[in-house]
């Protein structure tokens, strides 16, 4: 089942991620500050529950889109996490077309991720680079820069993809390049 996440899940969404990311405290701590960043657009979570466990979790935040026209709200799907004994069932999957769903029903015209073309190819997204989006940093791989265009979207909304602060203050944007 898939739900809105309440304040009685942020313990269970700290150990999805700290399981699904092997680390206890930048992604965990990412999802904390989004959860109270003040952001034109309020952030949407949602959980995934198997016998009334949490065990998977998907955020949609706010970020910019810097286009010719002006200044577009959009939102970046980040981070969208399960616990390892959950993976390969499907449960990504219906996170991801569940926020997708949301943020159209909103009207919210585009979705941002960093993530891996092969999943997230087949789940509604698509090379930013390709349909005339540019990177925020040069550390992101041209092919990990993905965009789901929703219903609201229109021809005109192209330009920069700009994360909000959380994301760079945690360190959250890009590879990092472990030799460095």
């Amino acid at each position: 089942m898939i739900r809105q996440e309440t304040p009685d899940d942020h313990r269970d969404v700290r150990e999805v991620h700290t399981r699904a990311f092997g680390d206890s405290e930048r992604v965990p701590g990412l999802v904390e500050a989004l959860r109270v960043a003040e952001a034109a657009l309020a952030p949407m979570s949602f959980v995934a529950t198997v016998d009334d466990r949490v065990v998977g979790h998907v955020l949609l935040s706010a970020t910019r889109l810097d286009a010719p026209r002006r200044i577009v709200d959009v939102l970046s799907l980040s981070p969208l996490g399960v616990v390892p004994e959950f993976q390969r069932q499907g449960i990504g999957t219906q996170l991801v077309a569940y926020a997708l769903a949301a943020a159209d029903s909103q009207g919210v015209p585009l979705v941002f991720l960093e993530g891996s073309p092969r999943y997230y190819g087949t789940r509604g997204f698509e090379g930013a680079g390709a349909v005339g989006f540019r990177s925020p940093s040069l550390r992101i791989p041209e092919a990990a820069f993905q965009v789901a265009r929703l219903s609201a979207h229109e021809p005109w909304m192209t330009g920069t993809f700009v994360y909000s602060d959380v994301f760079w203050a945690f360190d959250c944007v890009g590879l990092r390049d472990p030799e460095a």
